[in-house]
């Protein structure tokens, strides 16, 4: 059996290198896309790392091929991931077995990705390998927030209570994404149902009423003459190649944005968007303030607790400002002083930050700055949407409105017309 060690890139954009072992190159690929990981180069763990060599373990194509059957599968999201963590934790506190505990989670397991995962993990478990060891093989099922928890409960004796803390981390994280999630899909499902009834109202109904008032001799106004010409448009062959023209534009703003240089473009240009921006920096600073005060207080180190804070904090010029800060923590700086250097997260967190330095409960109050700023994030998804509500009312009465307008108009010239 050889070790391979696969690089890919993560969630983030950043590298990540994960090994496995295999007794061949083949092998070590199936290993791979079972656990859906897409290498962009795999080697063995002897062989230095050369993007240009031309080996055959590398994959110069720069993606691993994949089944079909598994192209679409599923990674468990957050809800999930939580679910499993508090499943886990009130098993091995009752005395179940850890292996057994595992045994019953996969068999409970509807998503293939994750209870693919848990066999494995189980199997491995029952050879003697470490839970934390064997979780870390499948970096698309378990981050490296669940590694590091469920390592240091197993390094402490402790693993039910760090299953049990992992679970409320991933909740809370939960409810924060849905807060956001829901204050965005109600307008987002306005908007495009008042587009769908828009384009069908001018596809079908404008040019009915446009060859009526043809039949009567009416000339058509201005506006209801543009609104005509829009339903001509869209009925043409031409429509087809604006739609080709979205779709490359789409294609083309996902490639850019996956780039390193293109994300953090796009990111710094959504922290200035007015009140979104603000909503974004606030929910990163709860993310990191929580995630990173719950990793310290379950005995994790700061290094590595600063690593995995950094990504989970959903915008890349935020993650990369508190990766800067930890290279500055690891050559002796303070973390408070760090973090202020890079003037990315608010001074309010950062302030309360270097009291909980001074007073030696960073942990403690760091968890009362991810309570207040996920307060603040609450209170300000209510405000976005009591005022987009309206908004989107307005939009959806435009609409409707230009349209019967248009075509009302001709109809004033056929009165005018008729006396």
């Amino acid at each position: 059996m050889a070790t391979f060690i696969a690089t890919y890139l993560g969630s983030t954009g950043q590298q990540r290198t994960v090994s496995v072992k295999a007794a061949g190159v083949t092998e070590a690929k199936k290993q791979l896309r079972r656990r859906g990981i897409r290498a962009t180069e795999l080697r063995t763990a002897t062989e230095p790392s050369n993007s240009k060599g031309s080996s055959e373990d590398h994959v110069s194509s720069g993606v691993l091929s994949f089944d079909l059957s598994r192209a679409f599968e599923k990674a468990p999201g957050v809800k999930e991931k939580a679910i499993f963590a508090s499943k886990l934790a009130a098993l091995v506190d009752a005395g179940v077995p850890i292996v057994r505990s595992l045994d019953l989670m996969a068999t409970q397991q509807k998503l293939p990705m994750f209870k693919r995962a848990l066999i494995k993990v189980s199997l491995d478990v029952n050879e003697g390998i470490a839970l934390a060891t064997a979780i870390r093989q499948w970096p698309k099922v378990f981050d490296q927030l669940s590694v590091a928890m469920v390592e240091a409960g197993e390094a402490g004796g402790v693993l039910d209570e760090a299953l049990k803390r992992l679970a409320k981390l991933l909740e809370d994280t939960a409810k924060l994404q849905n807060q956001i999630k829901g204050a965005l899909g109600y307008p987002v499902a306005v908007l495009v149902i008042a587009i769908l009834v828009f384009l069908g109202m001018t596809i079908f109904l404008i040019p009915t009423f446009a060859g009526i008032f043809e039949d009567l001799g009416a000339e058509l106004p201005a506006f209801t003459q543009l609104l005509v010409n829009f339903s001509e448009l869209l009925r043409s062959t031409a429509s087809l190649y604006a739609a080709g023209a979205i779709v490359l534009a789409i294609w083309l703003f996902t490639r850019f944005y996956n780039t390193h240089n293109g994300r953090r473009s796009i990111d710094r240009l959504v922290l200035k968007v007015p009140l979104f921006g603000e909503l974004i920096m606030m929910t990163a600073t709860a993310q990191f303030c929580r995630i990173f005060s719950s990793l310290t207080r379950a005995g994790v180190p700061i290094l590595m607790a600063m690593e995995i804070s950094s990504q989970t904090a959903g915008n890349s010029i935020i993650s990369d400002a508190i990766l800067k800060s930890r290279t500055l923590v690891q050559e002796g700086v303070l973390l408070s002083t760090s973090l202020i250097r890079q003037k990315v997260l608010p001074d309010m967190a950062l302030s309360m930050l270097a009291i909980g330095e001074e007073t030696g409960e960073m942990d403690k109050m760091l968890s009362k700055v991810a309570d207040f700023y996920e307060d603040e994030v609450g209170a300000m998804v209510k405000a976005l949407t009591s005022m987009l509500e309206p908004a989107m009312i307005v939009v959806v009465g435009g609409i409707v409105g230009s349209i019967l307008l248009a075509m009302y108009l001709p109809m004033f010239t056929v009165f005018d017309q008729i006396q």
